[in-house]
């Protein structure tokens, strides 16, 4: 029997969002039976991957699509296939010299670490980033300005991550690929919005198999034909050491399904839970809090907390995390007093508990 206790684990109340450092998300019986399905049976792996991406691509209405073991894997080897161009010396060779086209064009403003850096993920893939623009400034000029003869492609991050004022759109960054003959990548790995890169001009996509999807640890690459294809072929070479298993690319497959079938929990919902969530906090001495919408305007709200007592915001962090259940909490605004909780992942039950804790905490 699997629990907690048998391997001297912490139970997590995951207040943080869809991270990958807990695991991301919950998978429903529907994903799970598919990849229950998945392990007890046999399969010949090519035709599985190529038949799983025919029928993504008809469901997203592209061209194709391939199911990678995550969405950084699908930068590596999105890169890796721009570079190669379907060459099979390349593909046994990723580094070789002969293949002198390897700058991946990329605004600074976007060149983040989301858990890895972004230029760990494309120096992988064979390629080499070279930023444009500034941290706070990226036009279709500064990406223009940055192209040279040995440019593979353009890389553009959609995420909460990145700078997100005065940045060129998907869209102008496509016009720009367009005009040079090159490739546009994007990585929209926690995006909700399955269709809108591509419909922008992107030629790759790629996307987080257990965050918006809330599928099992997966990542999708979607696309242009030929581009599939080169970066089918990865599985070769560098994309052997990134291999997805049976079991999670068909219980990805229902995943998107059943996403596109139901979607997720919207934004007027979770303001709705919030609500007496945030008027428990506003009653405990040093805290106030709002709901607030995603910095990057996705349909996603949080309670946003302001610590104002004796304790510091990163000290409340540091106590939530130390009991168990450990209650992990969205931390990039602690260097000014303000701590967020994401719910999408949290029952009534466990914002309960994080108001008891947080009522103790304070009043220690």
């Amino acid at each position: 029997m699997i629990s907690y206790e048998k391997f001297g684990l912490k139970e997590v109340i995951n207040a943080s969002g869809r991270m990958t450092i807990l695991g991301v998300s919950k998978v429903s019986e529907r994903v799970m039976d598919a990849q229950r399905f998945g392990s007890q049976h046999f399969f010949e792996m090519e035709q599985l991957s190529i038949q799983t991406g025919a029928y993504l691509a008809k469901l997203l209405k592209v061209e194709d699509a391939q199911v990678v073991s995550s969405a950084s894997a699908g930068i590596a080897q999105a890169v890796a296939a721009l570079i190669g161009k379907g060459d099979m010396f390349h593909v046994y060779h990723p580094y070789a010299e002969r293949f002198t086209k390897r700058e991946i064009v990329l605004p600074k403003g976007h060149n983040v670490d989301y858990g890895t850096p972004v230029e760990v993920m494309v120096s992988q893939g064979g390629g080499k980033v070279v930023e444009a623009g500034y941290a706070n400034m990226c036009s279709e000029a500064h990406i223009e300005q940055m192209i040279t003869e040995k440019t593979a492609a353009i890389l553009y991050i959609k995420s909460h991550h990145t700078v997100q004022k005065s940045m060129l759109t998907v869209a102008e960054a496509a016009e720009v690929a367009q005009r040079h003959d090159l490739s546009l990548i994007v990585d929209a790995a926690a995006e909700e919005d399955l269709f809108k890169y591509v419909e922008d001009g992107a030629d790759l996509v790629i996307y987080s198999g257990a965050k918006a999807m809330e599928g099992p640890s997966a990542g999708l690459v979607i696309g242009k034909k030929e581009y599939i294809k080169w970066l089918r072929l990865q599985s070769k070479g560098l994309g052997r050491s990134m291999k997805i298993g049976k079991d999670n690319i068909l219980g990805f497959t229902q995943a998107v399904e059943d996403y596109l079938n139901h979607g997720s929990e919207s934004g007027e919902a979770m303001q709705q839970r919030l609500k007496p969530f945030v008027s428990g906090i506003n009653q405990i001495n040093g805290l106030s809090a709002e709901v607030v919408q995603d910095g990057a305007g996705r349909d996603i709200y949080r309670a946003s907390i302001k610590v104002q007592g004796a304790k510091e915001a990163k000290q409340v962090i540091k106590e939530l995390k130390a009991e168990d259940p450990a209650i992990y909490t969205r931390e990039y605004l602690a260097n000014i007093g303000i701590i967020e909780f994401d719910v999408r992942s949290v029952n009534q039950a466990e914002m309960e508990k994080i108001l008891k804790r947080l009522k103790e905490i304070m009043e220690e």
